[in-house]
């Protein structure tokens, strides 16, 4: 039996062409994983946009298909952990109740298979002398970003903007979300170096202060990536299931990348 990680899949983004069909892959995906999986770890903006309001909103009839797919996997007792990204952190109970998922909204430090493994989305992970590290014009992005995610994870405002009508929320949310997916797919960010990736460098600094763990596993960077940083000790970044279609695996103490299109 198998556990699987995947991120990335920015469903409902409409900054892909064919929605419908994106979702059908997702959903074989899922059902082709369920075979054998003893648990399913899905790292963030699994959505594209997702937030519960105060009042019912009727698009989210939309994931139907995967909603339901992820519900009879749990009801065949796979654990399914549902960890929030930067895009679909604003849920507050439906999610679960709907799918039988457990939510994490915290990175997780655990133990699978014997393998001590840390996990998270992988957006603000950040080695601490981060501030020294890079030139200004990517320091002030970095700092940028750090300040919106402390917006969008503040309570005060995310309590304000549920009070929305789904249709304006949403509105804004897809936009803005589809402007972040359009300016990523015009200008890819690849993978840094291993004396540059801010994922890669958090990790080595973990190892150094003696927290060891066998797999550092992330979603955010839409780069699929497996690299032995110490003798046992490895950092994964999945890639993604919009473009690159790529998911971990781990089973009888073997992990691989797996390209699902292959």
């Amino acid at each position: 039996m198998a556990v699987y990680f995947l991120s990335d899949a920015h469903l409902g983004s409409r900054a892909i062409a064919d929605g419908q069909n994106h979702q059908r892959q997702l959903v074989d995906l899922l059902q082709s994983i369920g075979q054998d999986a003893t648990a399913i770890y899905l790292l963030g903006d699994i959505f594209d946009y997702w937030c519960e309001y105060f009042w019912r909103d009727k698009s989210k009839t939309q994931y139907a298909p995967v909603l339901q797919c992820i519900r009879s996997l749990t009801d065949k007792g796979i654990a399914v952990h549902f960890f929030i990204g930067n895009h679909d952190l604003w849920t507050f109970g439906r999610l679960a109740k709907a799918t039988g998922m457990t939510i994490h909204r915290r990175p997780l430090d655990t133990e699978i298979a014997g393998k001590r493994v840390y996990m998270c989305h992988g957006d603000g992970v950040l080695p601490s002398d981060y501030t020294t590290l890079y030139p200004a014009p990517i320091l002030k992005k970095i700092k940028r970003f750090i300040w919106l995610r402390k917006v969008f994870h503040s309570p005060f405002c995310q309590f304000w903007f549920r009070l929305l009508p789904p249709k304006w929320g949403n509105e804004l949310g897809y936009e803005w979300a589809k402007r972040s997916r359009m300016k990523e797919l015009a200008r890819p960010c690849p993978y840094k170096g291993e004396q540059n990736e801010e994922l890669v460098l958090f990790a080595k600094e973990q190892e150094r202060l003696g927290n060891h763990r066998d797999f550092y596993i992330f979603g955010h960077r839409h780069i699929d990536l497996d690299l032995q940083i110490t003798g046992n000790s490895r950092v994964v970044i999945l890639g993604d299931c919009f473009q690159q279609w790529t998911y971990g695996r781990l089973e009888d103490n073997r992990f691989e990348l797996i390209n699902y299109e292959n």
